[in-house]
């Protein structure tokens, strides 16, 4: 048993109100300079919808993370040899157009205009050419179902839905949309590692952050094809590729993420997991019906005494493994079983897990109307106006029975609080559905709890990094300008 400590992370989407102050936040610390105006490592997205880039879940035109190769796995779209056929032309590499030409608004001549008989305008000009723009696109272009015919209509999770299951979903009466922010995963099997030809791109051992070092980037941006939810990006200007840190200036400091600090709706949670590192290989290649269990397993109880046993050994620190017990990820991904991570089918085992959104609240469609009132409210399940099969192509590689356990274990927690708070449902219909999910009343308000009413020391748990030990280690190993990590340098040492 390889035991090593990964920070993860859970976004509540029944919680997220799609302002996109996390979005800007980031934008403002890490990506608000030149050659990196288009990235946006933390964006949301509206669902149904193409994305950012434009339809990066379509592996057919990307060629992003890992397919099943008989008993292992290989890389989809980048390796040895395919990376040396696709060196200089890559037909998979996202374009700026799939992004968008990030511009601004020449706002000096809404003052400097001559007089006249119009009004002057601001007009858009290029970040990138410093020209004169029409702007087409952007990354939060298709927000709120905006353009639907365009961007809702072309989403890559409705080709398995019939004709008419999507017909139905833009009928005015059953439209539903639901926000989905994103950042990197920092996968436990990241493509983006394996695919660089340099090396440069490494897993921290203490924490699991995936890092990209930018003395060794040679801007080969086969990490860009390599990761399938495209969060690696290419800056035009140093000819280096960046990526999501997860402000791991802030965690060494005990801050959280600038993205989580700003969220307005509070959907975010961060923790500490404790994985079994011998078996990636075996859950990342297991068969698409398994990849969701098969992942939970992976992930260990941080109470049990060979567990610790086997965290001590490979330098897992006490802080750490306490940290994980009171890991708000580890009751949402493992204890409940309610978060699930983003597109399980590309083999990447990502860290970042999606409470579905349970839309809407309690009602549904029947027979042409939108039903609020109904001898019982578990038939909403089924009757959603966001069909099972939908949400499944997004976390559970197309198990419609994962998603399905998840929203009962979700509406359960409802009717139980309704019950507790309204008393207007019988007794039956609060408890047998309780009892159908296997969930006591403690559970249910435990849930309710962490999920409504938690304080900030519950939802973002950050072990103590003990940077006098990975200094130590940086020091042996950092080149002679003292160069590491993410363009950071050691400071010199002071003494007589």
């Amino acid at each position: 048993m390889d035991v090593r400590s990964q920070i993860s992370m859970v976004f509540h989407l029944d919680k997220c109100i799609g302002c996109h102050t996390c979005s800007i936040a980031c934008k403002n610390i890490w990506t608000d300079r030149k050659g990196a105006e288009y990235m946006w490592w933390n964006n949301v997205e509206t669902k149904p919808g193409t994305g950012y880039p434009s339809k990066w879940e379509d592996q057919e035109i990307y060629k992003g993370g890992w397919v099943k190769n008989g008993r292992t796995i290989r890389l989809r779209g980048a390796g040895k040899f395919k990376g040396l056929k696709t060196l200089f032309h890559n037909p998979s590499l996202p374009v700026i157009d799939d992004y968008y030409e990030p511009w601004t608004y020449q706002y000096e001549h809404l003052f400097n205009a001559p007089e006249g008989d119009d009004q002057p305008v601001a007009r858009p000009v290029s970040l990138i050419t410093g020209e004169y723009i029409t702007p087409k696109a952007g990354p939060n272009w298709d927000d709120d179902l905006g353009g639907s015919k365009e961007y809702a209509r072309n989403d890559v999770n409705l080709q398995n839905l019939s004709a008419a299951e999507q017909e139905a979903m833009f009928q005015l009466e059953r439209m539903a949309f639901h926000y989905l922010p994103r950042i990197c995963n920092h996968c436990l099997n990241p493509a983006c590692v394996a695919a660089c030809p340099s090396g440069a791109i490494y897993k921290r051992g203490e924490d699991g952050i995936v890092l990209i070092n930018q003395n060794k980037c040679r801007g080969w941006r086969m990490c860009v094809t390599a990761c399938p939810y495209k969060k690696s990006y290419y800056n035009w200007n140093t000819g280096k590729s960046e990526k999501c840190i997860l402000c791991f200036p802030r965690l060494e400091t005990g801050q959280i993420p600038a993205c989580m600090h700003s969220c307005v709706g509070r959907i975010r949670y961060l923790g500490v997991l404790l994985y079994d590192a011998d078996k990636i290989h075996n859950v990342a290649s297991c068969d698409e019906n398994e990849l969701v269990q098969s992942q939970i397993d992976i992930y260990l109880d941080p109470c049990d005494p060979e567990v610790i046993k086997a965290a001590r050994a490979n330098g897992i620190a006490d802080s750490t493994l306490e940290a994980a017990r009171k890991s708000p990820v580890y009751r949402f991904v493992k204890e409940w079983e309610l978060a699930l991570p983003l597109h399980p089918e590309y083999r990447t085992l990502p860290n970042l897990f999606y409470v579905p959104p349970l839309l809407p609240t309690m009602a549904f469609v029947e027979n042409g109307t939108y039903e609020t009132i109904s001898e019982t409210f578990w038939a909403a399940i089924e009757k959603s106006r966001l069909p099972m099969k939908y949400l499944a192509n997004l976390f559970s590689a197309g198990n419609e029975y994962v998603i399905e356990n998840v929203l009962k274990k979700l509406m359960a927690v409802r009717l139980h609080r309704r019950n507790v708070t309204v008393g207007d449902l019988p007794e039956e219909e609060v408890y047998g559905p309780m009892n159908e999910v296997m969930m006591d009343k403690d559970t249910a308000d435990a849930i309710f709890r962490l999920t409504s009413l938690p304080l900030y020391d519950e939802r973002f748990v950050i072990p103590p990094a003990h940077r006098e030990e990975a200094m130590e280690m940086i020091e042996s190993t950092a080149d002679v300008k003292g160069n590491i990590g993410f363009g950071f340098k050691i400071p010199p040492k002071r003494g007589l």
